[in-house]
């Protein structure tokens, strides 16, 4: 008799719930809904129960599974977290602190439950069904709201010591530079995240000049996101092309940094901003060649995650499993 676990992605943006057999051979019922992070987390949470339950429901009609037949469900959430707890301790793009946020979950959906980081689940997504599969060091950097980063070293995802590992986004890349929403100055997120790439585009718009952009947003540069200044930059608008080339020039610096310390076989990207193409690849692996030891820039793949907008969600399924073998 087959069995299911519901995945959940939590993201700053958007939720996206799904659920697969535990083989992983498809994906049922995933859908998507806005976080709505202002409204708390209590409303969050209930958003979240609600989707589960569209899920299973899916999944029933579809596969003529009864409730019996779900594992449980695998929580892909921002962090840090406190994953043996379940806790979340503190995560800005949310505005959450302290929240026992699988414990909610179990209690409302009646099903086991794990938490982890939601780029080590996009990571776990990529590795098990995704561009990074076959890898064995893999690093994984998911590019939205935030700049969120997983690492599997010998095929194992690796966790640290107070499951604070992997937060790429949290590196250093200007001394002092911009502020980031963690409170520090400099890091990776506060220039190469969605947000930060809007604001950069308004930035470099504050004089007047003339820009494709402006048309796209029908001049409420309010209503520019990251996925408006890539439109611009494929059209040749200068502007939003710096933008990228400079966007480019920050996640390389990132990325070769990784290389030099973990010498992975494949780096994957993942998320809203790693959709931009050829404009952000070609730059960013000609930047990280300037700047990584040849040896680790020849025997690593920098890539674009292939799950779109499922990995977090994939993964969350294959963390689940990781801590609920199902025989």
């Amino acid at each position: 008799m087959a069995q299911f676990v519901i995945g959940v992605d939590i993201g700053g943006t958007n939720l996206v719930v799904g659920a697969m057999p535990t083989d992983g051979s498809r994906e049922i019922g995933v859908h998507t809904l806005p976080t709505r992070a202002a409204l708390g987390a209590e409303a969050v949470v209930q958003r979240i129960v609600e989707m589960i339950e569209t899920t299973i429901a899916t999944v029933q009609r579809e596969t003529g599974a009864t409730r019996a037949q779900f594992a449980g469900v695998g929580i892909g959430c921002p962090g840090p977290l406190d994953r043996e707890q379940g806790i979340v301790i503190v995560t800005p793009n949310l505005g959450w602190t302290d929240y026992p946020l699988r414990a909610h979950i179990i209690e409302r959906v009646g099903l086991p439950a794990t938490l982890d980081n939601d780029a080590n689940c996009a990571t776990l997504g990529e590795w098990w069904l995704g561009a990074a599969k076959g890898g064995r060091h893999v690093v994984g950097i998911t590019l939205g709201t935030g700049i969120g980063g997983g690492l599997i070293l010998d095929g194992r995802l690796f966790h640290g010591a107070s499951d604070a590992a992997g937060e790429i986004g949290h590196t250093t890349i200007e001394a002092n530079g911009r502020r980031c929403g963690c409170g520090n100055y400099g890091c990776l997120e506060a220039y190469a995240s969605g947000p930060a790439i809007a604001s950069r585009a308004r930035e470099a718009l504050a004089g007047g000049e003339a820009s494709v952009l402006r048309d796209l947003c029908e001049g409420d540069l309010a209503a520019l996101t990251a996925a408006t200044v890539y439109k611009a930059s494929a059209q040749g608008d200068a502007i939003a092309s710096d933008v990228v080339k400079e966007t480019a020039r920050f996640l390389g610096i990132g990325v070769a940094n990784i290389l030099n310390v973990y010498n992975p076989d494949v780096v994957v990207l993942a998320g809203g901003v790693a959709k931009a193409g050829d404009s952000l690849f070609v730059p960013l692996r000609a930047e990280v060649r300037r700047r990584a030891f040849k040896p680790a820039v020849e025997a690593c793949r920098i890539v674009p995650g292939s799950l779109e907008g499922s990995a977090g969600m994939v993964g969350a399924v294959a963390a689940f499993l990781a801590e609920h073998p199902v025989a």
